[in-house]
C-alpha cells in the first residue's frame, strides 16, 4: 500500500535560499532531462501547475540537494572524518571512533535520505496520518500498527540492548539531528512541499534512537514466515469444505524434489529430539480434550469432525477475512510475495580462480524510489579494539551501520529463512474476557489500552486495543462487517470468535546489537554469535572469510510448538484453537539447535528461501517454504561449472544472479504442446512453444505468449473454487500443484464450477489456457506473434510511496517517479522479477533490490549496484542513475581499500566539529 495523497490548490512556497550551495550538476546518464533543466522550456508548465509564482525547479526540487564537498561543520562529532563518494555518490567515511562513524553516517543519510526515513519512522509508529493527513489508506495502517505496538516494543528493546548498541544509536540520532538542525522542512526533501499543499507539514521532530529501532519491526513483520498460508488454508477450506482439496493447494516441500539448504551430513551441531504428544495417546480423534469445543467449531477450522460447519464456519470465515483485511492494510515496506525472499550462495576457493571463497547475495523485496537500500562504507582511521569497524556494504536509511556486506575479513549475505514465526490463534471472546482454557472453563480478562491518531488537518481517531495471551486481536482492528456469534453444540454462549496473532517480534530481542557483531565479525564463530542475537527476522545467513572458509547458520527466534493429538493440526499450519493450553508457544530452540554448516564437502552452499533441512528434521522450523526451484536452478548451473572444471570468477557470478530460465516452462511447455488446437489463429501462438529455450528474455515472444498462458490458467483452473483474496499469485506454490495436476486429468480443480452440468478436464482447461492467450495478447500487443516481446509486458515502473501513485497530479509523478525499464525474469526465476498472476497483470512487483559480488581473494574486485541511487532527492543525479545498469544486470566497481576508495572518489568532504 502507498500513502498516496493528491495536493490541493498549491500555495507559495518560500524565496529561494541565495546561500544554498548547490553541488549536484551532474547529468544522470539516463531519463528526464527536463527535470535536471527545467529552469528552461517545461519549467513554466510546472510553475503553472504546482507552484505559481516561482521557478519550481530551482526552489522546490533542487532547494533540498545538499552539499557533499569541502568542509562542513557537525556539531557533536569529536573530531574531523573524511568522507569520499565516487561516480556513484557512495560514501566512505573514514573517523577516529566508531561514535563519530555513526555520526557521519547519520548526518549523511539526512542530507540523502531524510524523508525517506521521516516517511518509515511515522509507519512504524502507526502516525502516517499526521504526515500525510486524512488518507483512508493510512489511517487503517495506523490502526494496524497501533494494534500490533510496534513502537512499543522498539522502546522495551531500548533497554535490552547493550550499553555499546544504545551509544551507537544515539551518537546516528545525533548526526542526523545536526543535519536537521535550522532547516525549513522544504530544505529536507521535495515530498514535504508536496505535502504542504494539502496538509499543514509541522517541522519534524528530531530522530531518536528508538525511531531507529522500530524500523527493525517493519523489516521482520515483510519478512515474516508463513502467516499468509496459515490463513490461506482456512479461507480455502471456507469455500471448498474438504481438507483433501485445501492439503492439494499447499503440498510439501519434499514433492519438489528440490533440494534443502543443508543435507544431514552437512550439519555441524546436534538436533534436538522430537517433542512428545501432549495428550499421552497418540491418536487424533477429531476432537479437543476440553469441553466447549465444539463439533462445529472443528468442522470449522479442519473439517475433521462430522456434522456442523453452518454458523460457524460462516463465523470463523469472516474472523480470518477481517484478519487478512487489518493485515494487508500494513504499508509495504520490505517486500512480499513470492519473490520477496533473496537468493544467496557461496563457493569456496578450490572452485574459484582467484582460491579464495566467493559470495554473491541479491535480496528480492519490494522494489521502488528511492530505493530501500543506502550504500556506504564505514571505516575507522586505525582499526583496533576501540575502533573496530571496517566494513563496507548496504545499509537502510535510518539505522546506523552495515546490514549486508563485508569487511576485513568476512562477507555474509541474508535470505529469508521462512522460519514459521507466527501463529493465529482463534479466541471464543464474550465481553470484556476471553476463554484461556475450555476445560477448564477458565476466563480471563482481555488487556485493553486506548489509542488515538492524529490526523493532519483531520479529526483525531480513537481506537481500542485488545489482546490475549497470545497477542494483539486483529480481526477487529478495521470495520470490515460484522463478525457473527455461534453458541456451542449444547447451546451455551461462547460470544464472538476473534483472532490473535502470535508473533515472535512482539516480544522485544537485540537484533540491534546484532547489526554490529555482524559488522565486526571475523570467523564462524562471531558469526554464530552474531546470529544468536538476530533474532528477527529469522534469516539464513550465508559466510565466506578471507582466511578460506563458507558457511551456513540459521538464526533466530523460533517456537517450539507441542505435538498435540487434538482437533487442528499443531505445527503452525492452520490457525489454533486460543482456548485449548495444549496448543500454547512452549518457549524458544536452543541457539545451539538452529542449523549450521561450515566448509560442506560439496564445495558451495545455496540458500534461496528453500527448505533449511529435509522434512521431518529437527528443529522444527516450518512446512511453508518457497519450494525450491531457484535454488536448485542455481546448484544446477554451480554444479555444471565445477564439473566442467572452468573456475568461477565475479562475472560467472553475476551471469547466474542474472539467469532467466524457467522451471515454469520446462515443466508445463510438452504438456501444452500435446494439446491438439484446430484453430491456426490459435495454433500460431503455440508454436512459438515449439523450440523455445524457455529463457524469460525481455525480447522474447515465446516468453510473452507462456506467462499469458499461465495466468490464463490459474485463472481458469482457480478462481472458481477460491475467495478473491487468495487467488493463485503464480508463484513456486502453484507450479507445484499445477504440475501435480497435470497427471489427474480428470482433479477437481479441473473442473469449472461455474458451468451448470458440465464437468471439466484438464485439456479443455488448457485449451482455454492457450486461446485466450492468445486472444489477449492480440489485443495487448499484436496480431503477429512474431511482435510479441515479454519485456513490453513485464515492465518496472519505480513509484515514490508517498507522491508517487493515483491521485497525484501527473506532472508530480513524473519527476518522482523513473522512467518504465523493460525487464526479463520473473516469479521463482533466478532473475526474481516477479509478477502476480492473480491481478492479471504482468508488472514488476519485487525483485533484486540490489546485487552484490565479494571476492575473498581481492575485496577491491568486489562488485555491487542498487536499483535506484544512493539519493532519495528526485532532482539529484544519483536518484536513479544506477537504474539502467542494474535493469541490464549490470554492476560497479565496489573500491573497499583507502587506496581503491581514493583513486575512485569523485567527491571529497571533510566533517569537522
Amino acid at each position: 500500500m502507498s500513502a498516496t495523497v493528491t495536493p490541493a490548490e498549491p500555495g507559495n512556497p518560500s524565496d529561494p535560499d541565495p546561500s544554498q550551495d548547490v553541488t549536484e550538476t551532474e547529468e544522470a546518464p539516463r531519463r528526464r532531462s527536463r527535470l535536471r533543466s527545467a529552469v528552461v522550456g517545461v519549467a513554466v508548465v510546472v510553475v503553472l501547475a504546482l507552484v505559481a509564482g516561482t521557478v519550481f525547479a530551482v526552489v522546490t526540487l533542487r532547494r533540498p540537494l545538499p552539499d557533499h564537498k569541502g568542509s562542513q561543520q557537525v556539531p557533536g562529532l569529536s573530531s574531523a572524518v573524511e568522507v569520499r563518494r565516487d561516480a556513484q555518490d557512495v560514501p566512505q567515511v573514514y573517523a577516529d571512533t566508531p561514535e563519530d562513524l555513526f555520526r557521519a553516517q547519520g548526518y549523511l543519510q539526512a542530507q540523502d535520505r531524510f524523508f525517506e526515513m521521516d516517511y518509515r519512522r511515522h509507519v512504524t509508529s502507526g502516525r502516517l496520518a499526521e504526515l500525510v493527513g486524512e488518507v483512508p489508506e493510512a489511517i487503517e495502517a495506523d490502526k494496524v500498527i497501533r494494534t500490533f505496538g510496534w513502537r512499543q516494543v522498539a522502546e522495551q528493546e531500548w533497554h535490552l540492548i547493550s550499553e555499546e548498541s544504545r551509544d551507537y544509536l544515539q551518537a546516528y540520532a545525533q548526526g542526523v539531528n545536526a543535519y536537521l538542525e535550522s532547516r525549513d522542512p522544504e530544505e529536507l526533501g521535495v515530498e514535504y512541499t508536496v505535502l504542504g499543499a494539502r496538509v499543514d507539514v509541522a517541522e519534524p521532530e528530531p530522530w531518536d534512537p528508538v525511531d531507529s529501532l522500530a524500523w527493525l519491526k517493519a523489516m521482520a513483520w515483510d519478512l515474516r514466515g508463513n502467516y499468509d498460508s496459515e490463513l490461506d488454508r482456512a479461507l480455502a477450506y471456507s469455500t471448498l469444505g474438504e481438507t483433501e482439496l485445501v492439503d492439494e493447494l499447499f503440498p510439501a516441500y519434499g514433492e519438489s524434489g528440490n533440494r534443502p539448504v543443508l543435507r544431514n551430513r552437512d550439519l555441524d551441531n546436534e538436533r534436538p529430539a522430537a517433542p512428545t504428544s501432549t495428550d499421552g495417546e497418540g491418536e487424533d480423534d477429531g476432537e479437543s480434550d476440553g469441553a466447549g469445543t465444539d463439533a462445529e467449531l472443528t468442522s470449522a477450522l479442519t473439517g475433521r469432525a462430522t456434522g456442523g460447519g453452518g454458523a460457524a464456519t460462516a463465523a470463523l470465515g469472516a474472523a480470518v477475512e477481517s484478519t487478512r483485511s487489518a493485515l494487508e492494510a500494513v504499508p509495504v515496506l520490505v517486500g512480499r510475495g513470492d519473490a520477496a525472499g533473496s537468493n544467496s550462495w557461496v563457493v569456496s576457493g578450490e572452485h574459484t580462480e582467484s582460491g579464495e571463497p566467493m559470495l554473491a547475495n541479491d535480496p528480492h523485496l519490494a522494489l521502488s524510489a528511492p530505493g530501500i537500500w543506502s550504500q556506504v562504507g564505514l571505516h575507522c582511521n586505525e582499526v583496533s579494539a576501540e575502533c573496530p569497524f571496517d566494513v563496507a556494504g548496504f545499509s537502510f536509511a535510518g539505522f546506523p551501520g552495515v546490514v549486508i556486506g563485508h569487511n576485513g575479513d568476512l562477507a555474509w549475505g541474508l535470505t529469508n529463512m521462512g522460519a514459521d514465526v507466527t501463529d493465529f490463534f482463534i479466541e471464543r471472546v464474550r465481553g470484556d474476557t476471553w476463554l484461556k482454557d475450555a476445560g477448564a472453563e477458565q476466563w480471563e480478562q482481555l488487556d485493553t489500552r486506548q489509542e488515538t491518531i492524529r490526523v493532519a488537518g483531520g479529526t483525531p481517531v480513537d481506537i481500542t486495543v485488545r489482546s490475549t495471551e497470545h497477542g494483539p486481536i486483529v480481526s477487529d482492528v478495521l470495520d470490515v462487517g460484522d463478525v457473527v456469534s455461534s453458541p456451542t453444540a449444547e447451546g451455551t454462549e461462547f460470544g464472538e470468535y476473534a483472532v490473535a496473532l502470535r508473533w515472535t517480534a512482539l516480544q522485544p530481542g537485540r537484533t540491534a546489537d546484532a547489526v554490529f557483531a555482524f559488522d565486526t565479525a571475523k570467523d564462524a564463530d562471531d558469526v554464530r554469535a552474531a546470529a544468536e542475537l538476530f533474532e528477527v527476522p529469522a534469516q539464513s545467513i550465508v559466510f565466506a572469510t578471507t582466511d578460506g572458509h563458507i558457511g551456513y547458520q540459521a538464526p533466530g527466534r523460533i517456537p517450539v510448538r507441542s505435538d498435540v493429538k487434538g482437533p487442528v493440526p499443531s505445527d503452525g499450519t492452520w490457525p489454533r484453537p486460543g482456548w485449548d493450553p495444549r496448543y500454547d508457544w512452549q518457549g524458544w530452540v536452543d541457539p545451539d539447535h538452529m542449523p549450521r554448516s561450515l566448509d560442506p564437502e560439496e564445495g558451495f552452499i545455496v540458500a534461496a528461501n528453500q527448505a533449511v533441512l529435509r522434512d521431518g528434521s529437527r528443529p522444527y522450523l516450518a512446512d511453508d517454504w518457497d519450494y525450491g526451484y531457484r535454488s536448485e536452478r542455481i546448484r544446477t548451473l554451480l554444479s555444471q561449472q565445477i564439473a566442467s572444471g572452468r573456475p568461477f570468477t565475479a562475472e560467472d557470478m553475476n551471469r547466474i544472479q542474472n539467469d532467466d530460465w524457467s522451471a515454469f516452462a520446462e515443466a508445463l511447455v510438452p504438456t501444452l504442446l500435446d494439446i491438439d488446437l484446430d484453430d491456426s489463429y490459435v495454433a500460431a501462438g503455440q508454436d512459438l512453444l515449439a523450440d523455445w529455450d524457455y529463457r524469460m528474455a525481455a525480447d522474447s515472444p515465446a516468453a510473452a505468449y507462456f506467462a499469458a498462458v499461465w495466468r490464463n490458467l490459474l485463472q481458469e483452473a482457480f478462481w472458481d473454487d477460491l475467495p478473491p483474496s487468495m487467488r493463485p499469485d503464480g508463484g513456486s506454490q502453484w507450479l507445484l500443484v499445477v504440475t501435480s495436476m497435470l497427471d489427474r486429468s480428470e482433479d477437481a480443480f479441473w473442473d469449472d464450477r461455474t458451468t451448470a452440468n458440465v464437468v471439466e478436464s484438464r485439456d479443455e482447461i488448457l485449451t482455454r489456457a492457450l486461446t485466450s492467450a492468445r486472444r489477449d495478447l492480440t489485443v495487448e500487443l499484436s496480431k503477429d506473434p512474431a511482435d510479441w516481446e515479454w519485456g513490453t509486458l513485464h515492465t518496472l515502473q519505480l513509484e515514490h510511496p508517498v507522491i508517487g501513485g493515483a491521485g497525484v497530479p501527473g506532472l508530480v509523478r513524473d519527476l518522482v517517479n523513473p522512467d518504465p525499464v523493460r525487464m526479463p525474469g520473473g516469479s521463482s526465476i533466478v532473475n526474481a522479477t516477479g509478477w502476480d498472476a492473480g491481478t492479471g497483470s504482468f508488472a514488476v512487483t519485487t525483485g533484486p533490490s540490489m546485487r552484490m559480488v565479494v571476492d575473498l581473494a581481492d575485496l577491491d574486485a568486489s562488485t555491487w549496484v542498487n536499483v535506484t541511487g544512493v539519493s532519495g532527492h528526485p532532482a539529484s543525479s544519483h536518484y536513479d542513475d544506477q537504474l539502467d545498469e542494474w535493469a541490464a544486470g549490470k554492476t560497479f566497481d565496489w573500491p573497499f581499500t583507502r587506496e581503491a576508495v581514493e583513486e575512485a572518489a569523485t567527491t571529497r568532504a571533510t566533517l569537522v566539529p
